[in-house]
């Protein structure tokens, strides 16, 4: 009889703990990973002469493909550039473009640019979210004397920021990362 009884107890405990009123409790958003297939990153020169354009276009995503990488040209030395990035999704037809997103949530996302060394290359920042720290979206480039090297550019979600443009102070998560490998200035 006692065990009937402490099963009865346990029983009726569990019906009652399971019907509590959790309405009041808004589960957390979720912010689903935006797929990026393709990066395009413009460059102008101010003052004219030819564009140049970096593109990466991943169409498999994390497949086994490799990313299609091009660049248009060449730099010019001793140039300042201004340059555009656009982040899309090709799955989707027509492709959407991840860009506005990064835009409207400015204060969760920053696009890195990283030169090798040997490039004679210095990223400046023109736009920043809604508490001046930097975004990425709209860059200046300055180019130095000729040289050969490498240009990363990486967009994170949830940096740290204010940072100091180290993807190590930055922390967050990478939404895309590409290198190109082949970039000339001359």
């Amino acid at each position: 009889m006692k065990k009937n009884l402490l099963l009865l107890a346990t029983a009726v405990s569990l019906v009652f703990g399971a019907c509590s009123n959790d309405d009041d409790n808004t589960p957390d958003e979720v912010n689903e990973e935006e797929v990026i297939t393709t990066l395009i990153l413009t460059l102008t020169p101010e003052g004219g002469g030819p564009t140049v354009t970096f593109q990466s276009e991943d169409l498999d995503g994390d497949g086994p493909g490799e990313p299609e990488l091009t660049i248009s040209g060449q730099l010019a030395p001793n140039t300042t550039y201004t340059s555009t990035i656009v982040f899309l999704n090709a799955t989707e037809d027509p492709a959407e473009n991840i860009t506005l997103e990064v835009i409207q949530e400015a204060d969760e996302h920053q696009v890195f640019y990283l030169p090798s060394s040997a490039l004679n290359l210095t990223p400046t920042y023109l736009d920043g979210d809604g508490n001046g720290n930097p975004l990425g979206v709209l860059m200046g480039f300055t180019t130095g004397e000729n040289s050969f090297g490498s240009l990363t550019i990486v967009l994170r979600h949830e940096p740290n920021k204010p940072n100091d443009g180290t993807l190590a102070d930055a922390g967050g998560e990478t939404d895309i990362s590409v290198t190109f490998d082949n970039v000339t200035i001359q």
